[in-house]
């Protein structure tokens, strides 16, 4: 008997597939301020994806104020909202619940949302996928696997998103400094080729603590303590943050969490000091704030060159990846700016994208 070779059959949703000239993956501050850009400019059609239900990136989540540009600053949903109208009064096409799935071809990708399966081919791709923070499992920290563990983006999105109850005693841990801060304060506009610099990263991370320790608040739950490594807290300008989340807060320094405890729900985590002696922490609720890296997943799975030490993908001056036509900004290629210094990369990053389609033409 003859044995022919075995086919793979789709048995999904039939393809379709349509053109568009900018597709950029991320709807962000860094993708929706080069939307906007690009489709101001004449780029053609630009379209935007994002796999979450709604449009703006992570300041969508961060109800506290410190967005935008000082003095003019409003919270972090209203900063989406901006961001969102802009882009769509230039004309750029935004689809929220759609997820990029992985490349059909060198500027093609092959989506999934509402309207099924498609393969999307553009002249231009702008990777705009941003960065989030490490999660426990990623950072090693021993224990149990108990409910209550968060980062900062996690816990945002249970209270403000959908409104549910973390607990009411949380630890929240530090990743870099503890001074408050907030987003109009971020680092200025680096070259995204670079990895961000020590002070970029206290900047991130004491935005995130802020982020944190106001949410815990905000959703009625008290902050037993923040634990940062360092020996002693950072301080910083802080004129946008509400420094109120701050007041009552025990800070301890010099210290790290070696443990979770607890069955079921977190019962307390271990913190081990400085001088090897450990203490543990009740709480239900631990939060770990900062250690961005970028969401690069998308990047890897289309063999893009990353940069060695952050895995950001590697761009050049004008922003371009290895691949031809491939863009990445914002966040994705530097993980710890700020959602105002993600936007100016998004602008930048048009003006590149809109000289290589002068060039194709």
């Amino acid at each position: 008997m003859r044995r022919g070779r075995a086919r793979a059959v789709r048995t999904g949703p039939p393809v379709s597939a349509r053109e568009v000239d900018v597709l950029v993956v991320g709807a962000g501050p860094a993708g929706l301020v080069a939307a906007a850009r690009l489709a101001a400019l004449g780029a053609g059609r630009v379209e935007v994806l994002d796999g979450d239900q709604g449009a703006g990136g992570a300041p969508r989540y961060g109800a506290h104020r410190g967005y935008g540009t000082w003095p003019r600053v409003v919270t972090g949903p209203a900063y989406a909202r901006r961001l969102v109208a802009v882009a769509q009064r230039a004309g750029a096409v935004v689809r929220t619940g759609v997820t990029a799935l992985d490349w059909a071809g060198p500027l093609a990708l092959e989506t999934a949302g509402p309207l099924g399966v498609e393969t999307v081919s553009a002249r231009a791709v702008v990777l705009a996928t941003g960065a989030r923070e490490r999660p426990r499992a990623a950072r090693l920290v021993p224990g149990t696997r108990p409910a209550g563990v968060y980062t900062t983006g996690e816990l945002q999105r249970a209270v403000h998103q959908f409104g549910q109850h973390i607990g009411t005693r949380a630890v929240v841990v530090g990743a870099g400094g503890t001074a408050p801060t907030g987003e109009a304060t971020g680092p200025g506009d680096a070259t995204c080729a670079q990895a961000a610099t020590g002070a970029e990263d206290a900047v991130a991370a004491a935005y995130a603590e802020h982020a944190a320790v106001t949410t815990v608040r905000a959703a009625g739950a008290t902050v037993v303590a923040l634990v940062t490594g360092l020996s002693r807290a950072r301080t910083g300008r802080a004129p946008v943050a509400d420094p109120r989340p701050w007041r009552g807060v025990p800070l301890l320094t010099g210290a790290t969490v070696t443990e979770l405890l607890g069955q079921g729900r977190l019962s307390g985590v271990r913190v081990r000091h400085r001088d090897g002696g450990t203490a543990v922490l009740p709480c239900d609720t631990v939060v770990f704030t900062g250690a961005f890296v970028p969401d690069q997943a998308l990047a890897r799975r289309g063999g893009l060159t990353l940069a060695t030490g952050t895995r950001c993908p590697a761009v050049d001056a004008a922003l371009r990846t290895s691949r031809p036509g491939v863009f990445a900004t914002g966040a994705l290629v530097r993980p710890t700016a700020s959602a105002p210094a993600a936007a100016r990369a998004g602008a930048r990053t048009a003006h590149a994208v809109l000289a290589h389609l002068r060039d194709t033409c």
